[in-house]
C-alpha cells in the first residue's frame, strides 16, 4: 500500500441511493475540467493543493467501515471528476476489493487518452462497475454544453466494452439542449455499438442548483431553462431505444 496517496476530498455522503446498486458510501472527489452548463456542484470544480479535505484511502475506507451495516452496497467514487486523481481512486478501489467490498466509478471519461491506458487498466483491475456520463453524443454541440470535446469520452466508453467492464450509462435530458430527436437517436445508435451496458438511467434536467449558485454569488447559465417534464423523460428514453434498435 502506498501510504504518500493522499485525495482531495469534496465531500461524502452516506446511504447514497442513486450512484450504484444498493445503499452507497459516496466519495466526491475535488475538482473538475469540464463546465457543463448544468452542473450541480460548482463548487468541486477547483482544483489545487488548498481546495478540498486531504485524505488518504486508508481513511475512507476506515470511514466506510463505520457505517457498513448501512452501506451495504459499496463505495462510489463520483465528483467533481474522480479521474484526476486516479492514483489515488485505484488505491482506494484495491483497498477496498481486499475487503470485499463493491467499488463504483461515476466519470464523465473524460481523461482518457487511448493511447496511454496503463493507470486505467490498473484501475478497472480493481473496479467493479463504471457509471459514465455521457453529456452530448454530438461533439459541437458538447463543447458548447461542458467546454470540451466528447471525442476522449465516447474512446473510453468503446475502451470499456472492449474489457467487458459493466458500465451503466447516464444522460441529462435537457429541454433545448438534448431533448431533441435526433441527438437522443444518434445516442442510441452509439450505445447499440457498446456490448457492456447493464443500465440506462435518463435524467432530466431540474433547476435545483440554482440556489447553490446564488448562495456562491455566481450566475447560474440556464437560470431561465425549464425543468424536464415525466412525459419529456419518457419521450427522450424511447427516442434513445429507437436508435438503439435501428438497422442501418
Amino acid at each position: 500500500m502506498d501510504e504518500k496517496i493522499l485525495g482531495n476530498v469534496h465531500s461524502i455522503e452516506t446511504c447514497g441511493t442513486v450512484d450504484g446498486p444498493g445503499i452507497r458510501f459516496v466519495v466526491f472527489m475535488q475538482g473538475c475540467p469540464m463546465r457543463c452548463l448544468y452542473c450541480h456542484n460548482p463548487d468541486s470544480w477547483g482544483v489545487g493543493e488548498t481546495i478540498g479535505t486531504k485524505m488518504s484511502p486508508l481513511d475512507i475506507i476506515s470511514r466506510y467501515e463505520g457505517v457498513r451495516e448501512f452501506c451495504k452496497g459499496g463505495i462510489t467514487v463520483t465528483g467533481g471528476e474522480p479521474l484526476l486523481q486516479i492514483d489515488f481512486v485505484t488505491e482506494l478501489f484495491r483497498l477496498a476489493k481486499e475487503k470485499k467490498i463493491h467499488t463504483a466509478l461515476d466519470t464523465s471519461g473524460i481523461t482518457f487518452v487511448k493511447d496511454n491506458v496503463e493507470k486505467f487498466d490498473k484501475l478497472l483491475e480493481y473496479t467493479d462497475l463504471v457509471l459514465l456520463d455521457i453529456k452530448h453524443i454530438d461533439d459541437e454541440e458538447h463543447k458548447k454544453l461542458t467546454g470540451h470535446s466528447n471525442k476522449n469520452i465516447l474512446e473510453f466508453a468503446k475502451y470499456l466494452s472492449e474489457n467487458k467492464k459493466p458500465m451503466w450509462v447516464r444522460h441529462v435530458v435537457v429541454p433545448e439542449i438534448t431533448f431533441k430527436q435526433e441527438y437522443l437517436f444518434e445516442l442510441g445508435k452509439f450505445l447499440k455499438e457498446l456490448k457492456n451496458i447493464t443500465a440506462l438511467d435518463v435524467l432530466p434536467y431540474h433547476s435545483m442548483a440554482v440556489s447553490k449558485y446564488k448562495n456562491l454569488g455566481m450566475e447560474y447559465p440556464l437560470e431561465n431553462t425549464p425543468q424536464l417534464t415525466k412525459e419529456q423523460a419518457l419521450q427522450a428514453r424511447n427516442w434513445i431505444v429507437e436508435g438503439y434498435k435501428f438497422n442501418a
